[in-house]
């Protein structure tokens, strides 16, 4: 039996450094749940003892656990800290990393990859991601103990595109329900809508987001009885044409907080998830747990992820998405029956569902 003392469970603190992407989210709430369990007491996580490995740099980090240690050991950060420092932190333990990354030379570790991304969209990356990617992802496949991603989806494509046997892949769903605990902030967004339903989308100048699709469909919409709301970078590029093109329904709020955005998903009459390419896809998953429609890409992993909850659009027809916008905002009876089914599809995603899958899927080397 582990001392118990001794952390049998050290989980790649690397995120915790950085501002938080999906993946990050990812990691925080599944480690969350974890504590959670532990908390519960759990038979699950009986004996189980966690610790976060961060770099020296991040010492002064507060530990936002009760059950889960934090310890700050080696210098530098990023790639380095990972490949050099951290394999020495760990010691000969079973390492988890949860974010697409771990050191390559260290064989008792579980990787979360998410998706084939970098290989599959690679335009949406810089070069150098790319070629690491390439490298990094098929080598920690062959030296972890087993990998985790997030859809049957993506387990097909880790296998494809890296030369995982799928044997290896177990598959862990995600949640949105963390949107649940954002405090709303309505008062910075209330003035700039004018009374009537509204469109919620997220401009993203990353290809495979495809945000241009939504430009294109709000150019075919005569007489708009609705505003499309864009929220996320101003840059103009994101809309494949300039601003001034656009109609005056598409309104830019630039960047908000989450607040804001909670306060904007509530509201919204729908949201738009016109992406190419997902692993997973969680921002519709977060839009259905506070309550809002979907439009979303007809992609495997998102009809995964979402079922018969959301109406599902061609990534490449932009008369398909103005038809499902101009409907969806006049058809209240609509919008009220898919909010039912977002409720019941959330209910099954939570991430709790989540860690203790995760234990499950690794407890075969936590001894």
């Amino acid at each position: 039996m582990t001392h118990v003392h001794t952390p049998n469970l050290l989980i790649n603190g690397r995120f915790l450094g950085r501002r938080a992407t999906g993946v990050d989210r990812f990691a925080f709430e599944t480690i969350r749940a974890l504590d959670q369990l532990i908390e519960l007491r759990d038979p699950l996580v009986a004996g189980l003892q966690v610790e976060i490995i961060v770099p020296e740099a991040l010492t002064a980090l507060p530990n936002p656990f009760l059950h889960v240690g934090l310890r700050a050991s080696g210098k530098g950060g990023g790639v380095r800290w990972e490949q050099l420092a951290l394999p020495q932190a760990a010691r000969g333990r079973l390492l988890l990393n949860l974010c697409n990354s771990g050191p390559l030379m260290y064989r008792r570790q579980v990787t979360v990859l998410h998706d084939a991304a970098p290989t599959r969209v690679p335009d949406s990356y810089s070069r150098s991601f790319v070629a690491w990617y390439r490298l990094m992802a098929p080598r920690l496949g062959r030296v972890s103990k087993r990998v985790i991603t997030v859809s049957e989806f993506s387990r097909r494509e880790l296998c494809d595109a890296y030369r995982i046997p799928v044997g290896k892949i177990g598959v862990v769903s995600e949640s949105g329900e963390h949107m649940l605990r954002v405090q709303e902030d309505e008062g910075t967004v209330a003035p700039t809508l004018n009374g009537r339903p509204f469109v919620l989308a997220v401009g993203s100048l990353n290809r495979h987001k495809n945000f241009q699709l939504v430009a294109e469909a709000a150019r075919l919409i005569d007489d708009a009885q609705f505003d499309i709301v864009v929220v996320g970078g101003g840059d103009p590029r994101v809309y494949g044409v300039g601003k001034d093109a656009l109609p005056a329904f598409v309104k830019h709020l630039g960047y908000v907080s989450d607040g804001e955005l909670a306060a904007l998903y509530r509201r919204a009459a729908c949201f738009v998830y016109p992406s190419r390419y997902e692993g997973f896809g969680l921002p519709p998953v977060e839009a259905l747990a506070l309550g809002c429609p979907v439009i979303a890409s007809r992609l495997p992993a998102v009809q995964e992820a979402c079922g018969d909850a959301v109406l599902y659009t061609s990534p490449d027809d932009p008369a398909e998405l103005a038809r499902l916008l101009e409907r969806i905002t006049a058809d209240a009876a609509l919008r009220a029956s898919l909010r039912e089914r977002g409720r019941t599809r959330t209910e099954e995603l939570t991430w709790r569902a989540t860690a203790a899958r995760l234990i499950e899927e690794i407890s075969p080397w936590l001894m």
